[in-house]
């Protein structure tokens, strides 16, 4: 028999577990929205190049913590943070059933409603192709998700960029394919094994002059092969963990662990931003990791004195 007082011990013990997963499960996942603020100091990046761009990723539109709605809500928070540029970083349909592969033009539809003076650009991730069972067959693309983006205006990057021009100022917006497109052939479990769509090579020879450049990638394993000459690089696909404890995450889909599980690294002195994303994966619980909108400024030196430094890997 339990006493009172162990009786009342146990009981509050388990009404605080209760909480911690409604909370888990319920709040923070599908109701809760962040923007994370960061102001890097790349030694290429001119301080006369003021620019503000907000970084979606993981919206994982189908999944349990993304409903339309939801995904209208995110649309205009970003929109009314007035970015220069707005980057999408991939994976924007959950789920591996074929009956999924129509949620593309969901998500697209609703996308298409980012404005942002120097436009909406993205990548692919893992799940745009995972999820497109004939591009997965045919091992090639376009994917369903990049031609419903498209056709909404989003132009999406394969190892790919373009030269933008902001306040009279060039610099350049790359993309990089996904590493890990396609489903494993060889048993390898982060997909570092020819059976990406990445090309680093192909993609920094699209700089043909000194103008700073930013990457797109949506795996950030793939930063220590992003050469010096990148100012900043931009991912997601790890959603921070989903649970992250004292900057801690158990569980992280990176061959690194921790390295790259979450916010602003900077090795040898080149810049790695990775947004915890919007959506869940499989396990439709986030804990310490808010689904958050990201917005990175370069430039502006007497903002940047007032937000948090990167951490150091």
């Amino acid at each position: 028999m339990f006493s009172r007082r162990q009786f009342l011990r146990y009981a509050t013990a388990a009404t605080g577990f209760m909480g911690m997963g409604g909370y888990a499960f319920a709040y923070e996942p599908r109701v809760s929205l962040s923007v994370t603020e960061y102001a890097p100091r790349p030694a290429n990046w001119p301080e006369a190049l003021g620019l503000r761009i907000a970084v979606l990723t993981d919206i994982h539109i189908g999944g349990y913590a993304m409903p339309p709605e939801r995904l209208q809500q995110i649309v205009a928070r970003t929109n009314a943070l007035e970015p220069d540029l707005i980057l999408l970083l991939g994976d924007y349909v959950m789920g591996y059933d074929p009956r999924h592969v129509p949620l593309a033009a969901l998500a697209a539809s609703i996308l298409g409603g980012l404005r942002a003076p120097l436009g909406v650009y993205g990548v692919l991730g893992n799940h745009d192709w995972w999820d497109d069972k004939l591009a997965q067959a045919r091992r090639d693309g376009p994917t369903v998700t990049q031609i419903a983006l498209e056709r909404v205006g989003i132009r999406v990057f394969e190892n790919d960029g373009v030269k933008l021009l902001h306040n009279g100022r060039p610099f350049w917006l790359l993309g990089l394919g996904d590493a890990l497109a396609f489903h494993l052939r060889r048993g390898r479990v982060n997909g570092r094994a020819g059976d990406g769509r990445d090309d680093m090579p192909k993609t920094i020879a699209m700089l043909d002059d000194d103008a700073p450049a930013i990457l797109m990638a949506h795996e950030p394993d793939v930063f220590p092969e992003v050469p010096a000459r990148v100012a900043l690089t931009l991912s997601g696909h790890t959603h921070g963990g989903q649970v992250r404890l004292f900057g801690w995450s158990p569980i992280v889909p990176s061959q690194y662990g921790n390295r790259y599980a979450y916010g602003a690294v900077v090795e040898g002195g080149r810049h790695l931003i990775v947004s915890g994303g919007l959506g869940t994966g499989e396990l439709p619980v986030r804990f310490g990791m808010p689904p958050e909108i990201v917005l990175v400024t370069l430039g502006h030196p007497t903002r940047q004195a007032a937000l948090p430094a990167a951490r150091a890997a």
